[in-house]
């Protein structure tokens, strides 16, 4: 789920697709010691500020050089940035193009779900030496990230290269509704208008369409309503993960199985082909929008927010805002269908909550020593409450405050840490913090931290409807889940491993689209398709990714 204006919307409603959370003072918390005044830092070698050249995406609403947030840390840390700012689009190829040329910055700070550091491009700058390890910068100047990294072996394993380097920061934002991002969402006003009870079986979901579909539950005497719909545009806006989870696991990127330590493809299975013929069940009785295979998520949403009626029985989403206004008439009208139980179980789709391998924050060998060690503390403060709420969503006192008696954490039983400042309407950008460029360390028990009203349909509460929905699915999951998002595939076999990756993809979401729309016929051409994975190196790829596993697990 991710768009740059999507993130942003979601940081004012406090948390979204990659959104920020927690602390309840601005002393820098456990950072003010071992890092404080530690032998070499620049409070001490120098008065002088030490100049450090950052590339960074300039996100709408922000100006980095005036930021205040960025006078916070150039005080606090003794630095004076020169940012070399870009604006989103085409952020990745220009920052390949300052590599290249050679006249690349001190340092990277990025925007993790607009571009950063590949593993691939970790490995290749690290070993070439454009990009400095980490790991003695830390060990010296960075208690809170040293911390972190030797209590979350996930963290760990996300940020250690095979060869023991730590080479970059990735943005750690376990965000948990976007950890289950193959939700179903379904009219429960129309529900109730034809007296049906929530589904909790295929069959019993298909028998909901139907009715949507024939009943008029829109109540204007006209045949216009669309019992199901999604987009393509995003993950966790297809129809498809929701539909086969009642007999397959789908994860909805990679198609992985696991289980008992072994990797294997879902989309050869018996099952995924038992759960392909129900979704062209659906299909071929019209209780599917053909547009839901082919739609952008602009298109999805005319569906929700039809001008004429309200037309929409169900609809795929991470989130109802993909196809719903939020302050709309019809924002209430629809809630969460829980997994559906089907032959295989009732799965969810699990995804680490958003968590990416890679980098968004990398000193490079132009820093001199001053820098790297400034830059280093400034991540470690990122590591700690304050930093991490400062930074992403804005300077206390402006964007957010302490919490008041009374007032309620996300989280069940967690004491409430920060309480959003809503913004004023009409009010200009307080340009306070660096948003998606501040995400560095937000583990869900700093996201549950935040205040959260506990209106579910207002839509300053937005968070704790997606919290509460997102309980349904938790534990849904299979218990082996295969760690792709924090493997190393060696690097001997690293572009060999991304290009099957991509051409074994796209093979099978294209050849599952074919079946549900009968453009394929399953009985006939399932072998073939079997056979076509095979042909496109199925067997070498789930062996490259054993491979990076079992190293792993070592």
């Amino acid at each position: 789920m991710k768009k740059a204006t999507w993130s942003l919307l979601s940081v004012l409603l406090v948390l979204s697709l990659a959104l920020a959370a927690c602390s309840s003072n601005n002393s820098g918390g456990s950072n003010a010691s071992p890092s404080q005044g530690a032998p070499g830092s620049p409070s001490e070698s120098s008065s002088k500020p030490v100049e450090i050249r950052v590339f960074a995406v300039q996100e709408q609403g922000i100006d980095l050089a005036t930021n205040k947030f960025t006078q916070h840390v150039e005080e606090k840390f003794n630095i004076k940035f020169k940012f070399e700012t870009i604006p989103s689009d085409g952020a990745k190829e220009k920052r390949q193009i300052s590599l290249a040329s050679g006249d690349y910055p001190d340092a990277y700070i990025l925007t993790h779900y607009i571009d950063q550091f590949s593993q691939s491009d970790l490995l290749k700058f690290g070993q070439q030496g454009v990009i400095v390890p980490l790991n003695d910068l830390i060990d010296q100047y960075a208690p809170n990230i040293k911390a972190a990294l030797d209590s979350n072996a996930d963290l760990k394993l996300l940020n250690t290269a095979p060869d023991g380097n730590i080479y970059g920061l990735g943005a750690y934002t376990q965000c948990f509704h976007c950890s289950y991002p193959n939700k179903m969402w379904i009219n429960t006003k129309w529900l109730d208008a034809l007296n049906l009870q929530m589904p909790t079986t295929p069959e019993e979901f298909k028998n909901v369409l139907k009715a949507f579909k024939t009943q008029d539950p829109n109540g204007n005497g006209k045949p216009d309503e669309v019992a199901l719909s999604g987009s393509t545009e995003e993950f966790g806006v297809r129809v498809l993960p929701y539909l086969m989870n009642p007999f397959v696991y789908n994860d909805d990127r990679n198609y992985l199985n696991f289980s008992n330590g072994k990797v294997e493809s879902a989309a050869i299975k018996p099952e995924w082909k038992e759960g392909l013929a129900y979704v062209k069940s659906l299909y071929d009785e019209g209780l599917i929008d053909p547009g839901a295979f082919t739609q952008n998520a602009e298109a999805f949403k005319k569906i929700g927010e039809n001008a004429d009626a309200e037309i929409l029985g169900a609809g795929a989403g991470m989130h109802p805002a993909i196809f719903l206004e939020l302050d709309g008439a019809r924002a209430a009208d629809y809630n969460p269908v829980p997994p559906l139980q089907g032959p295989s179980g009732s799965f969810a789709t699990h995804d680490n909550g958003g968590v990416s391998p890679g980098a968004k924050f990398v000193i490079t060998n132009k820093a001199s020593e001053e820098a790297k060690i400034a830059l280093i503390k400034l991540a470690d403060y990122m590591y700690t409450p304050d930093g991490q709420t400062n930074g992403a969503n804005g300077m206390k006192g402006i964007d957010w405050e302490d919490p008041a008696p009374g007032d309620k954490a996300l989280g069940e039983n967690v004491e409430p840490k920060v309480k959003p400042i809503p913004a004023k309407q009409g009010e200009p950008p307080h340009n306070a913090g660096w948003s998606g460029m501040g995400h560095f360390y937000m583990p869900k028990d700093y996201r549950d931290s935040w205040v959260q009203g506990t209106d579910i349909y207002d839509s300053a509460n937005y968070e704790r409807r997606l919290y509460e929905a997102t309980l349904k699915y938790e534990g849904h999951e299979p218990p082996e889940l295969f760690p792709i998002w924090s493997l190393w595939v060696d690097p001997a076999t690293l572009d060999e491993s991304s290009i099957l990756q991509t051409n074994i993809r796209n093979y099978i979401e294209q050849n599952a689209l074919q079946f549900v729309t009968g453009n394929k016929d399953l009985d006939k051409d399932w072998d073939s398709y079997v056979k076509g994975l095979e042909n496109l190196k199925l067997g070498r790829y789930l062996e490259i990714l054993q491979s990076a596993y079992d190293a792993s697990a070592k």
